[in-house]
């Protein structure tokens, strides 16, 4: 349902009586050769507009209406601009024309502005989700900090930002930290078998609970 008031819809209305009876005064009053020459603008412009479409959508169903709307588009504005000369002379024909071109101006100008709102509001990235804080290290398990350390292997492998990254570093300190203090003979067991970056450090740790 559209949302215009009555004013602007009879407006509206008027305009398009009215711009329709120029438009079959200004066919009658050509000769045959006038609307030849509306004919061939008409192509001209169908033929343009086909080709910016098929650049930008080149889909056969939006070609064909970009073409048939432009041919239409010259054929109506030509005869309008026809009828007014007939019926107002020259003057009138250069005011009719302007306004239609300020019209016309103020309607792209309007399209590019949403169309850009439109596609800044796609573009921009949604905000991350506040993830929730980690634990502190020293309140897991042996067993959760092995884990802790495959999990920030596998983190450090992924695309990152230098600030996550720099955390996930800080945090894998932390954890190598507190393994040690827990059991540094394990510890040094596990870094004696050269260990691969995603293994598990855990099994060779004799306290799995926290520490106190």
């Amino acid at each position: 349902m559209s949302d215009r008031g009555p004013l602007p819809r009879f407006l509206l209305g008027v305009g398009a009586v009215v711009g329709a009876g120029l438009v079959a005064v200004g066919g009658l009053a050509l000769r045959p050769a006038g609307l030849v020459a509306v004919g061939l603008a008409a192509v001209v412009s169908s033929c343009l507009a086909a080709g910016v479409a098929r650049e930008s959508r080149p889909e056969r169903s939006a070609v064909v209406e970009a073409a048939w709307k432009a041919g239409a588009t010259t054929v109506g504005v030509l005869l309008l601009l026809s009828g007014t000369a007939v019926l107002g002379g020259a003057v009138l024909t250069l005011l009719v024309a302007g306004a239609a071109a300020a019209a016309w101006a103020v309607a792209a100008l309007v399209r590019g502005s949403r169309a850009a709102t439109t596609r800044a509001a796609v573009a921009a990235p949604p905000m991350p989700a506040p993830s929730a804080p980690l634990p502190p290290v020293s309140a897991l398990s042996t067993g959760d900090l092995g884990r802790e350390w495959v999990r920030t292997t596998t983190a450090l492998s992924g695309p990152l930002d230098a600030r996550s990254r720099e955390a996930i570093v800080a945090r894998r300190r932390e954890t190598l930290d507190e393994l040690e203090r827990r059991d540094p003979e394990g510890f040094a067991r596990w870094l004696s078998g050269v260990p691969l970056p995603g293994s598990d450090p855990s099994g060779e740790m004799r306290h799995g609970d926290a520490a106190a």
